[in-house]
């Protein structure tokens, strides 16, 4: 047997094709064609071309067609006018038409030979009928009544010869006794919307049907229906086959939209265990040809196709092997490929498990599940604790900032409990006792300018203390009798008084606000109005010599790099110079001295900007899936997150703002909801609380929704949907129902009825509750 795909070209679209016993020969059957082929090992060569002769009628366009399971040379085809012909491909005539059944009022969907009994024929037509057919005294033995608008497949069972099923349009099946043709063995309603085909498992009691509902179902009928597997597909489906050798495989076409042909495994229904792509239009035939990898088909696009199973390609093989999924509870789950079994080395699984084969593979594949519960990691706990602990308005910024730093820290959350008290220091105003406790300075000394102008009165100081020599440090050294700056008392500077970042030299605290200069040998910078004093050692280490060869001072360098002091700088008047290690004074500027250090410039620090901080602090807990913290720091801020715009854009500030919306909805939190809207500068937030809620209503005939008005349907002009049960007639405005029976009418009506009464006025029994 050919294990090749082939292809030939027809002349026109066929509708179904059907093989003899011995799978050597294929007949293709539709509205314009009608042929034999037979199967070579390369090619289909054409054997009888069934469209011949004078009378070209509607006995040649056929639905469906069957070849004999017994005679290789009797055919019967169903036709659109009703009719259901046999064919004989041994008649010496050019027609092979043998016999018309004309038994049937419409036209005629399928027809079946028995598995057995070669003589017998059975038809499925639109006039909601089945007759079976005997072929010896050529006329209808019996007929089946299936009270259904029409019947779409019918096929005897290979299981018990006495049975066959039916599918119908209204999406019921039928199992039906030939001993009894009165009233059928079973009925039940297997899809939603038309079934339009059905095949028996010709190994277990299986039935899979096929339906516009995009479904195929695969029902155990051994004693009452059972749905045992649901395979769903992106189209409705047209024709279904069971697999041969191959207990949980079976092909498939589509109606529309799809013109793959695929291979289902039952067990994994959600993509294909394989498909064959080479058709341009949509198939509508499909047939095994006793073998599990050939496969033959038809379709619109004129062509017959025969395909090799090794050619088909497999969906699995491009499809994502990882998946995440999560529930409003916040959990997540994660799926991702497994690392395949070595069944060479694990004897273990070799031992318990059978070794798969070759057409199973993608069943046997297997993938990991992780699943997070944020309930378990707290995070769920920690969402809702600061959703409805936060204090996002009302008071200042800085007990905002206090509150939700406090109601995070009780959380476990310190990291978000550390971001709010950064928030307070940068942004909230500052007050003296945010600094400590500081006793007011007193000063005692003169003001004078760095460029030597005149003096301004100072207060004059208080009398000094018995120890005032003991404690006193000596004044600043003045040239010509005038003050070089100010210095404070040491009894200003009470104990336990602190400052913010105190600085430590050796065994003394200096004010970080404050330098003086004191001491000859000792050097001070006057940057601020508080000052303290403080005194250096002359050298950290004992000289071992006097230093005798001073270095001539910078002016006699005429190309030397050192700067010279800036006329008028703070210091102008202070050159420090050492002459030997115990005659250390401060001298002024203008006499020749010998000069170690030279200070002519303040180094004043640049401005830091905090906004680019909290911007990257922002936007890294927002990636970490942390936008409560962003959105409810943006709220907080007010007016002072204008001074983000440049590290967070808008476009980024909205976002978290949608987010976490989005997330108060998703935990059922409305008035937080409602309180970030509110709180939102935003228009397009702000807004959220002012769109309407619609609520659509669907027409009661066909379902579907009604958008131009509630009272007409604009598919199918029915008005059903909002009949008065009151009055009988339609409402027009104001239209209230039950939630329970669904039964409404006009308020008006319905008030005055349920003054009086309990109960639905249709007489469906309901107690009505109207509020």
């Amino acid at each position: 047997m050919s294990a090749k795909t082939i292809c030939v070209t027809q002349d026109g679209p066929a509708n179904a094709l059907a093989l003899n016993k011995d799978f050597t020969q294929v007949v293709v059957a539709g509205r314009n064609v009608f042929k034999v082929f037979s199967i070579e090992e390369e090619e289909f060569v054409e054997n009888i071309n069934l469209r011949v002769g004078k009378n070209l009628n509607l006995n040649f366009s056929c639905n469906d067609v069957a070849w004999s399971l017994h005679e290789d040379h009797v055919l019967a085809t169903a036709a659109t006018n009703g009719a259901v012909v046999l064919w004989s491909l041994n008649r010496p005539s050019r027609s092979k038409q043998d016999h018309v059944f004309l038994d049937h009022k419409r036209t005629v969907n399928k027809v079946s030979f028995h598995p057995a009994e070669p003589h017998w024929l059975i038809s499925g037509s639109q006039d909601g009928t089945m007759k079976i057919f005997d072929l010896r005294v050529k006329e209808a033995t019996r007929t089946f009544l299936s009270n259904t608008e029409s019947v779409r497949d019918v096929q005897f069972s290979p299981h018990s010869h006495h049975m066959f099923a039916s599918v119908a349009e209204n999406g019921t099946v039928q199992q039906w006794d030939l001993r009894r043709a009165d009233k059928c063995y079973q009925q039940f309603t297997a899809h939603s919307g038309p079934v339009f085909a059905c095949d028996w498992h010709p190994e277990n009691p299986w039935l899979a049907t096929a339906s516009r509902d995009k479904t195929i179902k695969v029902w155990d009928l051994t004693n009452k229906p059972t749905l045992e597997y649901t395979i769903n597909t992106i189209a409705s489906v047209g024709r279904v086959r069971w697999r041969p050798q191959r207990k949980f495989h079976l092909a498939s076409v589509a109606l529309v939209v799809d013109c793959s042909v695929n291979i289902w495994d039952v067990r994994r229904p959600y993509i294909p265990f394989a498909s064959f792509n080479e058709h341009k239009d949509i198939a509508t035939g499909i047939a095994w040809r006793g073998d599990p990898h050939l496969l033959l088909t038809t379709s619109r696009d004129c062509t017959l196709y025969q395909h090799a199973f090794k050619d088909a390609v497999r969906p699995a093989d491009k499809a994502n092997p990882a998946g995440i999924s999560f529930n409003s509870n916040g959990d997540i789950a994660f799926a991702c490929k497994s690392q395949p079994v070595n069944n060479k080395t694990g004897k273990m699984s070799s031992i318990l498990r059978r070794a798969p084969t070759t057409s199973e593979e993608f069943v046997q594949a297997g993938s990991w599940l992780h699943w997070y519960n944020k309930q378990q990691n707290n995070e769920g706990r920690w969402l809702l604790g600061c959703a409805q602990g936060y204090q996002l308005s009302g008071k200042p910024l800085a007990e905002l900032c206090d509150h939700n730093a406090n109601v995070a820290r009780q959380l476990g959350r310190f990291s978000v409990s550390l971001v709010w008290s950064m928030i307070k220091t940068l942004y909230a105003p500052k007050t003296i006792a945010d600094y400590g406790h500081h006793t007011p300075l007193r000063e005692e000394q003169t003001v004078r300018d760095s460029g030597g102008g005149k003096e301004d009165p100072a207060p004059e100081p208080a009398a000094p203390p018995a120890n005032a020599d003991e404690t006193a440090e000596p004044e600043v050294g003045a040239s010509k009798g005038k003050k070089a700056g100010r210095k404070l008392r040491l009894e200003d500077l009470k104990p336990g008084s602190h400052s913010l970042g105190d600085f430590f030299f050796g065994d003394g605290e200096m004010d970080p606000l404050s330098l003086d200069f004191e001491r000859g040998n000792s050097v001070g910078l006057t940057v601020g109005t508080f000052s303290a004093d403080w005194t250096l050692p002359v050298e950290a280490f004992p000289l071992r010599h006097e230093i005798r060869d001073h270095s001539p001072p910078p002016e006699q360098y005429p190309h030397s790099d050192s700067p010279e002091p800036v006329e008028g700088s703070l210091w102008k008047n202070c050159l420090i110079s050492r002459s030997s290690p115990t005659d250390t004074q401060m001298l002024p500027a203008e006499e020749p001295c010998t000069t170690l250090l030279t200070v002519n410039c303040v180094m004043r620090p640049t401005a830091w900007e905090a906004s680019t901080a909290v911007g990257d602090a922002l936007r890294h807990h927002a990636a970490r899936g942390d936008v409560q913290t962003s959105a409810s720091v943006l709220i907080v801020l007010g007016e002072k997150r204008k001074a983000l715009e440049n590290s967070v854009d808008e476009s980024t500030q909205e976002h978290w703002l949608l987010a976490y919306i989005e997330l108060l909805s998703r935990y059922k939190l409305w008035n937080v909801c409602t309180q970030i809207i509110q709180l939102s500068w935003m228009p397009s937030v702000m807004q959220l609380n002012q769109q309407s809620t619609t609520v659509y209503s669907a027409c009661a005939q066909c379902r579907k929704p009604l958008i131009r008005s509630g009272w007409l349907c604009d598919r199918c002009h029915s008005t059903s949907c909002s009949v008065c049960s009151v009055c009988n007639k339609v409402v027009r405005g104001l239209y209230s129902w039950c939630q329970g029976c669904e039964h409404g009418g006009h308020l008006g009506h319905l008030q005055d009825w349920f003054a009086e009464n309990r109960l639905c006025p249709t007489g469906c029994g309901h107690a009505c509750e109207f509020t």
